[in-house]
């Protein structure tokens, strides 16, 4: 398969090549809106647009949307300039990437797109979240740490609120792995403790010969329908793993010790190479500490941490996972895709969503179900967030024209911080013109000593 690569700097090109052909992609090179018209005329192919050119690949973006409205188009970031997601994706980019480019993050998005246009039933349409999106700086280190997981066999926990994407991380260090394996997913308290036990190391009487052989005392056995076995090679990822009965944590803990058991059909011990990964919520330290979890089992299980930072820390994804919920959501109900109006996904990009992904979803949901636009509205976002109960926007005990003025106050400074006290770039984020935006900031008393003290903070933690 080919695809057109729009503005990749020169220093950049072979090591892009080598990445997009570990994808099994042929790469086309471009280096303006004039050369890929060219080229797409000859052949239509999905265009990769490098943001690092700025206010040009976003102007190429649009050219293209214009001139060539069935080409699939996505993104590579630049990471100095955050604010060319949300104009890649109002410009009506797919998706976005990081740079270094992930061979499997750009197949899976070309799948994905491609089944779309086909019509077929898609994963996304179930809520299912298998991109490991990293343009922020708090995923930085994420990225970084799940490839390192990813090259070894060693235990992994991935700790973070629910809905931050536990299992998304243990896929992508799943994903690592040189051959093909099973990524088997248990969730701990779904089970009753002889429920679990069974589905984890499988229903068996005695193995011929056990009683013969004395070490077979010491080594568990897993019988060919349990769980355990179908992840040999592969990743086990355990949920709720406090969930566990004692005796369940103590039968893993030997067996992630010894990395072999007895193969409950024949007696034959088997190699256990599986890597286990465990979903934590930020409290489970504190079950270890309680002895709700057995520490030896922990000990065997973090051998690498991994810590996800919620989503109201990570502000710069929210853009790229917003769209990429909203073209499922479309393609679910067969609709052609939507877009977020370059307010509304500031608006996305402000909100706590002390939900995280799911919470975001929902309110997409509603979105999409409630208005007819094909490019989605500020107002319209906020009309669905309000239905959602106020889990985002409470008001209590203020009239709503307070609750408005509270609001549109801490929206627009939340847009300069974000904008580093640019009122010109905050506007445009806003979809004002800036001489407005002056006007609110006086009636809002959202003073000129305020965007100093934004600047002064970011060129003290940001610079």
């Amino acid at each position: 398969m080919q695809i057109l690569y729009i503005g990749c700097p020169p220093s950049e090109r072979a090591e892009a090549g080598r990445l997009l052909a570990a994808a099994a992609l042929e790469v086309l090179w471009a280096d303006s809106t004039a050369g890929a018209l060219a080229k797409l005329q000859r052949r239509d192919m999905p265009v990769l647009l490098d943001l690092s050119r700025g206010a040009a690949a976003i102007r190429t973006a649009r050219d293209l949307r214009i001139r060539r409205a069935r080409t699939l188009m996505f993104a590579v970031a630049d990471m100095r300039r955050p604010d060319l997601t949300n104009e890649a994706v109002v410009s009506g980019v797919a998706d976005v990437f990081a740079r270094p480019l992930g061979p499997s993050r750009v197949v899976n998005a070309l799948e994905r797109e491609g089944a779309q246009q086909r019509g077929r039933r898609l994963r996304a349409q179930a809520g299912v979240w298998d991109d490991l999106y990293c343009l922020s700086p708090s995923m930085h280190d994420v990225s970084a740490r799940t490839v390192q997981a990813g090259l070894l066999r060693a235990g992994v926990v991935v700790r973070g609120e629910s809905g931050t994407g536990r299992r998304v991380v243990a896929r992508a260090i799943h994903a690592h792995q040189p051959q093909p394996a099973r990524f088997v997913a248990v969730d701990c308290a779904a089970f009753d403790s002889t429920g679990l036990e069974r589905e984890l190391f499988g229903g068996f009487g005695a193995a011929p010969g056990a009683d013969a052989d004395p070490l077979a005392l010491d080594r568990e056995r897993v019988s060919r329908s349990s769980r355990l076995y179908d992840a040999i090679g592969g990743t086990c990822y355990l949920r709720n793993l406090a969930a566990a009965s004692a005796r369940v944590q103590a039968r893993l803990a030997r067996l992630l010790c010894r990395r072999e058991a007895l193969l409950a059909e024949t007696g034959e011990p088997i190699v256990m190479d599986v890597r286990p990964v465990a979903g934590i919520d930020p409290h489970f330290d504190q079950a270890v500490r309680e002895g709700r979890v057995r520490d030896d089992l922990y000990r065997r299980l973090s051998a690498i941490r991994i810590d996800l930072p919620p989503l109201r820390n990570r502000r710069e994804d929210i853009p790229a996972i917003a769209n990429y919920f909203l073209r499922g959501i479309c393609a679910s109900r067969k609709v052609a895709p939507k877009t977020l109006s370059r307010p509304a996904l500031s608006l996305m990009a402000a909100l706590p969503w002390r939900g995280n992904a799911p919470e975001l979803r929902e309110v997409l949901e509603a979105v999409a179900g409630s208005s007819d636009e094909t490019c989605i509205s500020l107002e319209a976002v906020l009309g669905s967030v309000r239905l959602e109960g106020g889990s985002v926007l409470s008001a209590a005990r203020r009239t709503l024209r307070q609750a408005h003025v509270q609001f549109e106050r801490e929206y627009i400074a939340t847009m300069l911080e974000q904008h580093r006290g640019s009122v010109s770039d905050a506007a445009r984020a806003l979809g004002i013109e800036r001489t407005n935006l002056y006007r609110k900031l006086r009636r809002l008393r959202v003073d000129g000593a305020a965007v100093a003290g934004i600047r002064k903070y970011h060129s003290r933690h940001i610079a």
